[in-house]
């Protein structure tokens, strides 16, 4: 008996249909029992992004409150710390979100 496949017909040129079937089915039920997860994931992902943003910058405003408070100078140590603090937030966030990129490419590589 011959298994017949989506492109060619015969088995041995490609990847038989019910085989495809079964992998889709599976990869439907993962995707129903991460959704869930997913949903969280995303919300936690949020928050750790503007955490990491956040931080910095106010760290930043802390340092240059104080630095003005104890040398006062023509400048405004706050507000220049409070730039380079942001600066260093979106840098930290950018750079976390690769990674987190590549970690979920690598899932769905390993999944086909």
């Amino acid at each position: 008996m011959r298994n017949f496949t989506m492109n060619k017909g015969v088995e041995g040129d490609r990847e038989p249909l019910s085989r495809k079937i079964g992998s889709s089915e599976q990869r439907k039920l993962k995707a129903r029992k991460q959704s869930i997860r997913n949903i969280w994931f995303g919300f936690s992902l949020f928050g750790l992004v503007g955490w990491s943003v956040a931080i910095p910058t106010l760290v930043g405003i802390a340092f240059g409150i104080w630095i003005d408070n104890h040398y006062p100078s023509s400048r405004s140590w706050t507000l220049m710390l409070l730039v380079a603090g942001l600066c260093i937030g979106c840098w930290n966030a950018w750079r976390w979100m690769l990674q987190e990129k590549e970690e979920l490419d690598k899932e769905e590589d390993n999944e086909h």
